[in-house]
């Protein structure tokens, strides 16, 4: 059987050379061949559970900055996701004591390890063991967040600040409008406020309709990593996948190119905020 691939590839130095770490948790697309001996479904129905390319949209946008692409699947285990939401329903290994109320993602299948995949339904044949599951966690989840925390940390001990910018992609929201980019920080608690103005209004400048925390407040990433009481801010950014993606919702579109110069203005929005402390503190 083939070997399991590292958790995540690194685009940029280990060390940040600017404030900014950047991070595409759902865009792994490797199903290992241990994962597919399980699968109740083919491969292509656990797609939509892909920030699908959404890793190609980061990495012409990313400049000099750190970014870290998960390189297997959601569907295998998912990276913003705490290690505590384990499905009791698919996971012999979890515990219902560790979360007496458990989230509505978690009782819509979407836990650590997703139970569906949408419409197309259960993802898996069997319940799988306490041991499989923590085997992912050891040898995925925990180096790409202990990755990600280090090279946050070296970016504050070298700037002063340090700012997560945590990638995602959205099915198209409903509504006669909806919005096309959804700015996650936790209503706050996540990342200071003139950092999150700073890319809503680099965005707002490009023509697209930007909201903050609806639907997507920011998941397990930001709420782990982001503490602006001791300078290390995060947020999620979530594009409609529409932008940047062909009518099929599966390949490369027209739009990748123009999305990626936004989110590169974006970027430099945010470094241009935090420029005087950056320089206070070389």
């Amino acid at each position: 059987m083939t070997p399991l691939p590292q958790p995540f590839d690194r685009h940029g130095l280990e060390a940040p050379v600017t404030p900014v770490v950047l991070s595409a948790p759902h865009a792994g697309r490797i199903y290992p061949e241990a994962m597919q001996e399980l699968l109740r479904l083919p491969v292509a129905a656990l797609m939509p559970l892909e920030d699908r390319l959404v890793d190609q949209l980061a990495i012409a946008a990313r400049g000099p900055h750190t970014l870290f692409v998960a390189t297997l699947a959601r569907a295998w285990i998912d990276l913003n996701r705490g290690e505590h939401e384990r499905d009791p329903r698919i996971d012999a290994g979890a515990d219902p004591m560790a979360q007496p109320q458990a989230s509505l993602r978690l009782r819509s299948g979407l836990g650590l390890v997703p139970r569906r995949a949408g419409a197309a339904g259960d993802v898996w044949k069997r319940k799988l063991t306490a041991e499989e599951v923590s085997a992912r966690i050891v040898a995925h989840h925990r180096p790409y967040h202990a990755a990600v925390a280090a090279a946050l940390a070296a970016a504050r001990a070298r700037f002063g600040i340090a700012i997560l910018l945590d990638i995602h992609s959205m099915p198209t929201l409903p509504g006669v409008a909806p919005a096309q980019l959804v700015l996650g920080d936790r209503h706050g608690h996540s990342a200071a406020r003139p950092l999150v103005t700073a890319l809503e209004n680099a965005a707002r400048e490009s023509g697209l309709r930007v909201v903050r925390n609806q639907p997507y407040a920011g998941g397990h990433v930001v709420a782990t990593h982001g503490a602006p009481n001791r300078n290390v801010h995060a947020i999620q950014i979530e594009f409609d996948r529409s932008l940047y993606l062909d009518p099929t919702l599966t390949g490369i579109g027209p739009g990748l190119a123009p999305l990626a110069a936004m989110l590169s203005r974006m970027i430099a929005a945010v470094v241009e905020t935090v420029t005087p402390t950056a320089l206070a503190a070389e």
